[in-house]
C-alpha cells in the first residue's frame, strides 16, 4: 500500500491514476498518523517551495514525513516534493526544507550557462547516471538516456553525494536523488510514459 500525501500541493490525481494502472493500492491522506504506518510514501508538489513547506509544517505533515523516514519508510519526492527534502530553498526568499538530504534548492537562471534557453525547463530531457556510483535501484528498469517530463525552474545543487541522475540543460541538472531510503525525482514520473511508470513500480519494489 502506497500513501500519498494530501497537504494541498500536488498533481496528486495523476499520481493515483499511475498507481493503479500498475495495480499498486494507494490512498490519499491528511492524516500525518498514517505515515507512520505507511509501506511507501509519495510526497507531491507543484508551486513555491515557501508555500508548500508552510502547508507541510501546518498540517503537521512535515513532522510526520521526517519521523517515517527514521524508521525506515520509504520516501519518494516528486517535483517540488524532492526539493522540500533539501535544507532550503531560495525561491520568493530562503525557507527552510525538511533537511532530510544535504543541499539547497537554487534558481536556475543562477546555474544556467545559456541564458538564451526558456526557464521553466519544461519538456522532455534525457537522464544520465553518475560513472562512479551503482545505479540505483529507482532506476533498475531503466537504461541511460531515457527521457522523461521536467517542468521546474529551481532545481537542487550541493548534493552531488546524493544524485543518482542528471540531465543536461546547459548545466548538469539534478533530476533525481537517493540518500538510504530517501528519494527524490526532480522530473514527473507520473507524466513521463512507460518510463515514468517504471520508475514507480521500481519504487514499490524497494
Amino acid at each position: 500500500m502506497v500513501t500519498i500525501v494530501d497537504y494541498g500541493v500536488g498533481n496528486i490525481f495523476s499520481i493515483k491514476c499511475s498507481l493503479d494502472y500498475l495495480g499498486i493500492d494507494s490512498y490519499l491522506t491528511q492524516n500525518p498518523e498514517d505515515l507512520l504506518v505507511s509501506e511507501r510514501i509519495i510526497l507531491p508538489g507543484v508551486g513555491a517551495f515557501g508555500d508548500a513547506m508552510h502547508m507541510l509544517v501546518e498540517s503537521g505533515m512535515a513532522e510526520a514525513v521526517v519521523s517515517a523516514t527514521k524508521k525506515g519508510i520509504p520516501l519518494l519526492g516528486i517535483c517540488l516534493g524532492m526539493q522540500l527534502l533539501f535544507d532550503k530553498g531560495y525561491e520568493y526568499g530562503e525557507h527552510s526544507g525538511l533537511g532530510l538530504i544535504p543541499g539547497y534548492v537554487e534558481d536556475m537562471k543562477k546555474l544556467m550557462k545559456d541564458n538564451s534557453l526558456d526557464l521553466p525547463q519544461m519538456g522532455w530531457n534525457a537522464l544520465s547516471f553518475p560513472k562512479d556510483k551503482e545505479t540505483s535501484p529507482l532506476f533498475k528498469y531503466l537504461s541511460e538516456g531515457k527521457h522523461v517530463y521536467f517542468v521546474h525552474s529551481y532545481s537542487a545543487v550541493e548534493c552531488d553525494e546524493y544524485t543518482i541522475a542528471t540531465t543536461d540543460y546547459s548545466y548538469p541538472v539534478t533530476a533525481a536523488v537517493q540518500k538510504d531510503n530517501i528519494f527524490g525525482t526532480q522530473f514527473h514520473p507520473e507524466k513521463s510514459g512507460d518510463v515514468g511508470l517504471s520508475i514507480l513500480k521500481a519504487f514499490i519494489e524497494i
